[in-house]
């Protein structure tokens, strides 16, 4: 029998989906926030591969940062 060995980068993206399925599983209606940078988008994708080939289970709602940043300039 061969031992699987895992590097430390597919250890933290295994535990990823794993803590990503059980949401699904523990919560009523979860949903997803998107900003589109570069941490919403590594979530959308380990998302994705949790769920593939069916779709993602819950809702992916786009949340716009770029105003937040513009008030926050302008105190």
């Amino acid at each position: 029998m061969k031992k699987y060995k895992l590097s430390n980068l597919q250890e933290l993206e295994s535990e990823a989906i794993y803590v990503i399925r059980e949401v699904d599983s523990q919560f009523e209606n979860p949903a997803l926030l998107f900003s589109g940078g570069k941490d919403s988008i590594v979530i959308a994708h380990l998302t994705r591969k949790a769920f593939w080939p069916a779709k993602i289970p819950f809702t992916l709602a786009h949340i716009e940062t770029c105003y937040c940043l513009m008030v926050q300039n302008m105190l």
